[in-house]
């Protein structure tokens, strides 16, 4: 049995309080909100710090907020954002993102400011505190080399979150508050593309909002590639959004790869090439061959890194046709191995 190292708790009950708390040691000391990441994480000893605020009792971090534009609390649960009608029916990637985390029990535990903040992932870092330790550790905790490429100055752990690209697509925000005043900065903002330093968050900032702008008139989706239909992380994902004129023709579009980075990666040139086109099967094949080509899967997560290449450029079509409004069910449910019309 793995065992939590020690270490002091904090229950704040306000914002302020826990700002307080993290901002008395905030290189020592943790943010948890549903634990589903941080508690494996300090089981296997990749982190190990000496407190940890609780966010749960903070009233202002679970509520949500709106009517055009939205304002979804960070401790807002995933399972509260996929019943949310609103987060339906007009963020539907953002919907599709988080009906596919985990498993219920998950979602019902994690949050959507835990999803975005989610730890990068890797073969050789995700692992007992002893077998890392027979292989000299990694450079993302504790080593000196990244095993994945060994030549490598920085760490390549991959950035696995399914929100932060449904968002990015969507042109989020978030906000981020400390003892020192607050910040809102767009949700491409809040990464960077190094597997350790993978946050733009300050140590003693609280990541306390997330901010949809109106979405009238925008189409969004998303899509998943991994080993099983439930549970598993992503190994590829796919956000993308559209704006369409009256012609049909696409006016705006936004279009994002995960897991394969350290951070979601914007794919601004395959969507400058959608713009002032229909949505016909020669501009979704340009784009998906221009978003593709941004694709630079590492050899650190479940498939090969060839094959998850290559996938990337059909899951990007898969989302394109679907914003077209063809009926991909049966495609969701064969190559991402998923249905979402259970989840609830």
């Amino acid at each position: 049995m793995m065992r939590l190292p020690e270490f002091t708790y904090h229950a704040p009950r306000t914002l302020a309080e826990a700002a307080a708390r993290l901002a008395a040691a905030p290189g020592d000391t943790l943010l948890l909100a549903g634990g589903t990441d941080l508690l494996p994480n300090m089981k296997r000893r990749q982190q190990v710090p000496k407190a940890i605020v609780g966010l749960r009792h903070v009233a202002e971090l679970q509520q949500i907020r709106g009517t055009g534009a939205l304002q979804i609390g960070a401790g807002v649960t995933l399972t509260r954002v996929v019943r949310d009608p609103a987060v339906r029916a007009h963020y539907p990637g953002l919907w599709q993102a988080a009906a596919q985390i985990a498993t219920p029990h998950l979602r019902n535990m994690g949050t959507i400011g835990g999803n975005l903040c989610l730890d990068t992932r890797c073969t050789y870092y995700d692992q007992g505190h002893e077998w890392r330790k027979a292989i000299d550790f990694c450079l993302k905790k504790d080593g000196q080399v990244c095993w994945v490429a060994p030549s490598s100055p920085r760490c390549l752990a991959v950035s696995s979150t399914d929100t932060a690209p449904a968002l990015l697509a969507l042109g989020a925000k978030v906000r981020l508050v400390s003892t020192a005043g607050e910040r809102v900065i767009d949700v491409a903002d809040l990464y960077r593309n190094d597997g350790i330093a993978y946050l733009t968050r300050r140590p003693d900032e609280i990541l306390t909002d997330v901010l949809l702008p109106d979405a009238a008139g925008w189409r969004s989706t998303y899509w998943k590639l991994r080993r099983r239909g439930s549970f598993d992380f992503p190994v590829l994902s796919v956000a993308a959004a559209v704006r369409l004129d009256a012609g049909g023709r696409v006016a705006e579009a936004r279009l994002v790869l995960g897991a394969v980075a350290s951070q979601p990666l914007t794919a601004a040139r395959a969507a400058g090439a959608l713009q002032g086109r229909p949505l016909d099967d020669d501009a979704i094949a340009e784009a998906a061959d221009l978003a593709a080509a941004l694709a630079k899967p590492m050899d650190n997560t479940d498939f090969t890194l060839v094959w998850r290449k290559r996938a990337s450029r059909e899951f990007v079509a898969y989302a394109l046709r679907e914003l077209r409004g063809d009926d991909m069910r049966n495609v969701r449910l064969q190559v991402a191995r998923q249905s979402l019309d259970h989840v609830a």
